[in-house]
């Protein structure tokens, strides 16, 4: 990245544009709950809404958007569908969840923010 006379960093459009994507997709509680299930290990879709306590279809439709978002990847095993966590940005959410995880002492349902979750 360039910068300017005075040592600021710039942030290019294009980048500003693609981190306000990855932090709305962030911005579910719904979504942030399948990141933090799918740090624990792959899984499939039923498994993931069973953890989420959401119906299959609203689980798949937030797969399908942190899929196109680069936050997860799928791979097909026979009939099932397997999903993971994927990209740099995932750790970096892990890491801010944890800390928050911790500084509450509790599990990381506790730590739920009030707001819409889907």
């Amino acid at each position: 990245m360039a910068s300017d006379t005075a040592g600021i960093e710039e942030l290019p459009a294009e980048v500003a544009a693609r981190a306000a994507a990855v932090f709305g997709l962030l911005a579910s509680g719904t979504r942030l709950r399948l990141l933090w299930l799918l740090m624990q290990g792959e899984s499939d879709v039923s498994a993931l809404a069973a953890g989420a306590a959401n119906a299959v279809s609203t689980v798949s439709e937030n797969l399908a958007m942190l899929r196109s978002g680069g936050l997860v990847r799928s791979r097909r095993e026979g009939r099932r569908v397997v999903y993971a966590v994927e990209g740099p940005a995932v750790a970096a959410v892990e890491a801010v969840v944890r800390g928050m995880v911790h500084r509450s002492g509790g599990a990381a349902g506790d730590t739920a923010a009030p707001g819409r979750d889907r």
